[in-house]
């Protein structure tokens, strides 16, 4: 959308400078990022949703353009912190990946009255534990950090996050690989400078917790992501009445990366819903 309108800017939010974007009119459509990304991720849908929506994306702390810096933080205080200062009163449409779905599920059981929908793409509850197995490639990435190789550390994450199970490197975009690969570089970059100490938001939601989220939710994940994700799918369809699950067939762990237009369609189609 060329014409868009986007205000971008730095919030002062607990001794921290968070960068944001908003853009567009209407019903606030607040998208957060996954924790190998930055709110680049959302450049498709950031886009495509605001001339419906008042759309905002931005860089959690130490992501992105916004800088880790010393002290004690959690992003669930971080995220109340710049909704306010964004003045975002009316209720909103959360979506979030990954870790950030987890913050952003996080936030609708804080604040109920304050979220209208929820849009939880390739994640699950904060702290959820499930008998899955982890891909061995962990192991090498765990390698490659203890040896201070932070390019081959994006690379095996992009293989492990973006390529996804079950995809080699040659079968996804390329454009979008190296968005995500670029993406993840900057976020190890800012964690090497080892400043902050990220605090848990919650502990992990339970089910009852969960039965009673009365919201609508939408939940997406890619066919070649993790079994923990998909596990976490699953679970959350299980433990949430008002759950519809999604799944992308040719998508890993950042779905909307591998198919925007797709992706885009079934967000729409549950937001006529909401």
């Amino acid at each position: 959308m060329s014409d868009l309108k986007i205000t971008a800017g730095v919030a002062p939010v607990n001794q921290a400078q968070i960068y944001y974007e908003r853009g567009g009119e209407g019903a606030p459509f607040v998208m957060i990022h996954a924790g190998v990304a930055d709110s680049r991720q959302w450049e498709n849908e950031f886009a495509h949703f605001a001339d419906r929506f008042q759309v905002v994306r931005y860089d959690l702390r130490g992501f992105g353009q916004s800088e880790p810096v010393a002290g004690d933080y959690n992003d669930l205080e971080d995220l109340t912190a710049l909704l306010d200062f964004l003045q975002l009163d009316q209720p909103l449409i959360l979506m979030g990946c990954s870790m950030g779905g987890g913050l952003a599920m996080d936030f609708a059981l804080a604040y109920p009255a304050r979220v209208k929908a929820l849009i939880m793409v390739g994640s699950g509850p904060a702290g959820l534990e499930l008998d899955v197995p982890e891909p061995a490639k962990f192991e090498a990435v765990q390698k490659a950090h203890e040896a201070g190789d932070l390019d081959l550390v994006a690379e095996l994450e992009t293989q492990i996050w973006f390529d996804g199970m079950g995809r080699t490197s040659a079968q996804v975009d390329q454009a979008m690989r190296g968005l995500a690969y670029t993406m993840n570089r900057t976020a190890l970059a800012h964690d090497a400078k080892q400043l902050g100490n990220r605090l848990r938001n919650a502990q992990r939601p339970t089910p009852e917790q969960l039965n009673a989220l009365r919201i609508p939710v939408l939940v997406i994940v890619g066919a070649h992501d993790l079994p923990y994700l998909l596990a976490a799918a699953d679970y959350m369809e299980a433990k949430i009445p008002s759950a519809r699950k999604v799944v992308m067939a040719d998508a890993a762990h950042l779905p909307n990366l591998d198919h925007p237009e797709e992706f885009q369609r079934i967000v729409a189609q549950f937001l006529e819903t909401v």
